[in-house]
């Protein structure tokens, strides 16, 4: 795989990054997700963490500040060229992390979260490189997955919330999940996919620009809106009814319904203004959705057979 090292001229002539635009260039705001996964991953392990402690702190620093901060630098070295249009107050773009730091800052953190994953054993190491090599593969050419509007969002969440879920259970348990914590940990990934498709909406000037297809360019923000809600909406559908009808957990299943509810409430006044209320859904309502995520890993921690 190859990256791109062609530099944009910038007003700035520092020679070092300054140290607040490193923190601003990992995005502190986007480790959250990771990071919560990991954690419904331990809690649906039904594996006490009792002595594992270490792992499990670990682990959430390792999926957040880690893998997702070192993602975020990839991604905002390789799209260097699109924030200078959308976003170029950034700090690849406006000079305060200057020459090739931000490709430096991405393999050094790269390189970091390989080692540390190695103290979480074979399945936290596994699923490290997995995660390293999805970030790359989202960012950098001649991949650049990031460039469909399909296949770029999908990686993403099964990335954020599908990975990390089963490697907190895997690590915990000390051996591959059981069938239901998979089965809710990709229906959540899969889901995730909307969220990322609202991500995108923030970015549609320059992707159109650039060449980047996401699906508020291709689709436009109306069509984009309705395709995401759905995409968030059925797994958690399917969730519902696999914890009702299936694994006879009523009471969580409720739970994800009036969770539901809500988000349906929400995507009605997401869907009054795509473009404009996209930031104001993803903290609304995908805080409703990451909620349900912890509500099933409570659900399934006490599942020893299936169905």
């Amino acid at each position: 795989m190859s990256v791109t090292t062609d530099l944009t001229p910038t007003p700035s002539h520092r020679s070092l990054p300054e140290p607040r635009a490193v923190l601003t260039l990992l995005k502190p705001i986007t480790w959250f997700p990771p990071m919560w996964a990991y954690l419904c991953g331990a809690v649906s392990a039904g594996v006490s963490p009792s002595g594992q402690w270490l792992a499990v702190i670990l682990g959430v620093i390792l999926a957040g500040p880690i893998v997702c901060g070192m993602s975020q630098a990839a991604n905002d070295w390789c799209d260097r060229h699109v924030d200078a249009i959308n976003e170029p107050h950034r700090p690849i773009p406006s000079g305060r992390i200057p020459g090739r730091w931000g490709l430096w800052i991405a393999i050094f953190m790269s390189v970091a979260a390989a080692l540390i994953g190695l103290a979480l054993g074979p399945w936290g190491f596994g699923a490290t490189l997995v995660a390293i090599a999805a970030a790359w593969a989202y960012s950098a050419e001649p991949v650049r997955l990031k460039r469909s509007g399909w296949w770029g969002p999908g990686l993403v969440g099964l990335s954020y919330e599908s990975l990390p879920w089963f490697t907190g259970a895997a690590v915990l348990a000390a051996g591959a999940p059981s069938w239901p914590v998979i089965i809710v940990a990709v229906l959540y990934g899969i889901g995730a996919h909307g969220i990322m498709t609202l991500n995108d909406f923030k970015a549609l000037e320059g992707d159109r620009q650039m060449g980047v297809n996401s699906l508020p360019v291709t689709l436009g923000p109306e069509r984009a809106a309705k395709l995401a809600c759905v995409v968030m909406a059925v797994p958690q559908v399917i969730v519902f009814a696999l914890l009702f009808f299936v694994w006879d957990r009523p009471v969580h299943g409720l739970a994800i319904a009036v969770s539901l509810i809500a988000q349906a409430y929400a995507m009605q006044v997401l869907l009054r203004d795509p473009k404009g209320r996209a930031p104001w859904y993803n903290g609304v309502g995908v805080t409703l959705y990451v909620s349900g995520m912890m509500v099933t890993a409570f659900a399934v921690r006490t599942l020893e057979t299936w169905p």
